[in-house]
This record gives structure tokens, sequence and C-alpha cells, in this order.
């Protein structure tokens, strides 16, 4: 059986909830949760969860289902899961160190990295340079 969890990032001026992968183990009597179902980001990759796409516009009016989607692979911001073991080593390209870190959310150019899902639930495999800015607060944010 499979389920979507919803996980809340909250800091003082707002929150963001990003869908998780959860599904039941085989035998029915525990839960598989989202770490042991995302996969490992290796080398220089990242991988990183979309934040859930409001229904409704601000004026109360209900998207329709295809602008949802739109607004889900365009996005710009995206919260960093799981990072590579050879994320930001390159001292040459990184000389001032890791860009972002596991727990950030993270300015990207829109349609970036390889779209995959788990359980109906979007997540993102970006390389470490396609990281442009750390958002403090990813409310508001969208593709111009």
């Amino acid at each position: 059986m499979t389920n979507k969890k919803t996980s809340q990032w909250d800091k003082s001026k707002g929150k963001v909830e990003l869908a998780v992968p959860e599904v039941e183990a085989a035998n029915g009597d525990e839960e598989i949760t989202s770490a042991t179902q995302l996969p490992d980001p290796k080398g220089y990759r990242i991988l990183c969860g979309v934040p859930k796409i409001e229904d409704k516009y601000e004026s109360g009016i209900l998207k329709a289902g295809n602008v949802k989607q739109v607004e889900e692979n365009a996005t710009v911001v995206l919260y960093v899961l799981k990072m590579g073991d050879m994320c930001y080593s390159d001292t040459s390209r990184f000389p001032t160190g890791a860009w972002c870190q596991e727990g950030d959310f993270v300015l990207v150019p829109a349609y970036t990295g390889t779209r995959f899902k788990i359980h109906g639930v979007e997540l993102r495999m970006i390389n470490d340079d396609s990281v442009q800015g750390v958002v403090d607060n990813p409310i508001g944010y969208s593709r111009a």
C-alpha cells in the first residue's frame, strides 16, 4: 500500500510542505520510511525534494491539475535531502567550500536535474554546480 506523508519545514517566516514517500512493509507490520526509500546520490550529485505546490491561487480559485504539474516541473526552489560523497570536493571549482548543505532550500535553474518519482512523489537529482543560491525562506518564489 502506498500513501504520501507530508513533512513540514517551518521557520518564523512561513511554512513549506514537502511530500515524502512512505510505504508499508510486505508483512504489513512495519512502515518503510522515506529514509529507506530514497536513493543515495553518488559523486557530485545532490538529491532534492520538490516543495508541494499550492492547490489554489492567492485569490482562492483552484488550480487546474496541469497548471500544478507545470509549476512543479518548472520550480526554481528545491530542498536538499542528501548529498553525494564528492559534492563540492573540487577545491579549484569551489575554493570557498560547499555552496549548500542538507536541509537547505536552494535556488536552481528551472527544469534542472533528473526528475523521478518514488510512490508518486517527485524528486530531483541535480549536480552540485547547479545550485545558484541558498534561500532562507522559500515561500513566494516562482519562475518568472
